[in-house]
């Protein structure tokens, strides 16, 4: 686009006074401004606008009057972009894209989609589960506009709002020895089989804990979703740690585990709210992560016990 609306605007002030020094003083401008913007106009359309005249001032052309309709349609034409992009801004409506880790999808993501959705039927929400990493370059990209996470190495570009810690705790099959205890200790746990949960940086956590306790794990099996360690735990292949405990104590197959509280000093993980840092929240990432805050600072996941 070869001209602005500012010149337009100038313009338009200019056609309405009938003077470059009236209109001046109506839009705050400087007279030089005033013209300049009016022989742009004239030189990108090459049509002359007004007819200059000494001591009367400015008088429109006949292309100049049809031109001054035309820009005033242009100028109220942008005036209501204006109003529906600041409506658009301000309402909480559109498509959302957020992410949250695997292990805390299914027990945290559906209670939170409900709530929201009620308050805010107008967004159309889009839950996306995985990995840490990965859902850090999701944020990264674009792809979501939060991230629902552990405070496990988060980057210096993304801003990070702790809810609640989720202390560790190991489980095994209801059948086990230690399966009516409350707490265990690694020590007691060392000899047997260990299921590692393998996610990026989670398997680092839950690895630092047996070096805090100067246990050396002996690992048997490595896999990226809880669920089939929770499967193979149930069945007697060994025992397994994660941090957000599950109301339910059947495994998908119906079989029965048992929860204990892992005895360690270590601080918990904390789970929270990820965002870019410096990027504009869009009002339906606001109100989401008000959401959050709402069902879940300091409080145990919906779907804990």
């Amino acid at each position: 686009m070869r001209f602005t609306l500012r010149q337009i605007a100038y313009f338009v002030a200019t056609a309405e006074t009938g003077s470059i020094t009236l209109a001046a003083e109506r839009v705050n401008i400087s007279q030089p401004s005033i013209s300049s913007a009016i022989t742009g106009l004239e030189e990108v359309f090459g049509i002359q606008l007004f007819i200059r005249h000494h001591a009367q001032g400015l008088s429109l052309t006949t292309e100049g009057q049809r031109f001054l309709l035309e820009a005033k349609g242009l100028l109220m034409q942008a005036e209501e972009l204006q109003k529906a992009a600041s409506e658009i801004s301000s309402r909480v409506s559109g498509p959302l894209e957020i992410g949250c880790l695997s292990t805390l999808f299914p027990l945290a993501i559906p209670e939170l989609l409900s709530v929201f959705k009620k308050r805010y039927p107008a967004v159309r929400v889009n839950p996306i589960a995985g990995h840490q990493t990965e859902m850090f370059e999701s944020l990264r990209s674009g792809q979501i506009s939060l991230l629902l996470t552990y405070d496990m190495n988060i980057p210096a570009d993304f801003e990070f709002s702790p809810l609640a810690p989720l202390p560790p705790y190991a489980f095994v099959d209801a059948g086990h020895a230690l399966a009516q205890r409350k707490s265990v200790k690694l020590e007691e746990l060392a000899g047997e089989n260990f299921i590692l949960l393998d996610l990026p940086f989670s398997r680092d956590y839950f690895l630092s804990l047996f070096r805090q306790a100067g246990v050396t794990p002996h690992i048997t099996g490595r896999f990226q979703y809880i669920d089939v360690i929770r499967s193979l735990v149930a069945r007697g292949e060994g025992y397994s740690l994660a941090n957000a405990r599950p109301k339910n104590l059947s495994t998908l197959d119906g079989r029965k585990l048992s929860y204990l509280t892992l005895e360690t000093s270590l601080q918990p993980l904390v789970h929270g709210i990820a965002m870019l840092r410096g990027l504009r929240r869009t009002p339906a990432a606001v109100a989401f992560a008000k959401i959050c805050d709402d069902v879940l600072r300091d409080k145990p996941l919906p779907g804990t016990g």
